[in-house]
């Protein structure tokens, strides 16, 4: 299955030049965990560049005692970000996930445009829908032996 069928496509962007504060507020109103820092091209796509997390705010800022006026969120953003291209599969998605020891990945297309994001809670759904169906389905394999045997 490629990550592009699961990942969410409603994905909360903001520049580099967002404030922390505007950050933190975009957070709460569209409760989520993170945004996906995009650069807009010419023709108006969008090319990720970062991710900033409430964690990051929380350590960067927060637990620094800094104040967030001034600071915006290219000063918090880690300088490399992972994506993963839409064909990819959802193993090798995760593998890169571990490899760079993140929970939300952007989606890229093949040009490299935002498309969607994957988080660690999608592959949580994801196997809790692959388990809910294997029981059914041995429910099913079950309740079919019983009405064999009759």
């Amino acid at each position: 299955m490629a990550i592009g069928e699961i990942c969410s496509r409603e994905v909360v962007i903001c520049s580099r030049t967002t404030s922390i504060e505007a950050a933190a507020d975009l957070m709460r109103r569209h409760h989520v965990g993170a945004l996906v820092v995009v650069d807009e091209r010419a023709d108006g796509r969008r090319v990720p560049v970062g991710i900033v997390t409430d964690r990051d705010i929380a350590v960067g800022v927060v637990a620094k005692r800094l104040s967030p006026e001034g600071i915006d969120v290219a000063e918090l953003m880690q300088p490399e970000l992972a994506v993963a291209r839409e064909a990819d599969g959802v193993s090798e998605t995760l593998a890169r996930m571990r490899a760079h020891g993140v929970r939300r990945l952007p989606i890229v297309d093949a040009e490299g445009i935002l498309v969607g994001i994957v988080t660690a809670d999608d592959f949580l759904d994801l196997l809790a829908e692959e388990m809910s169906a294997l029981t059914r389905l041995i429910s099913q394999e079950q309740r079919h032996e019983r009405a064999q045997r009759r």
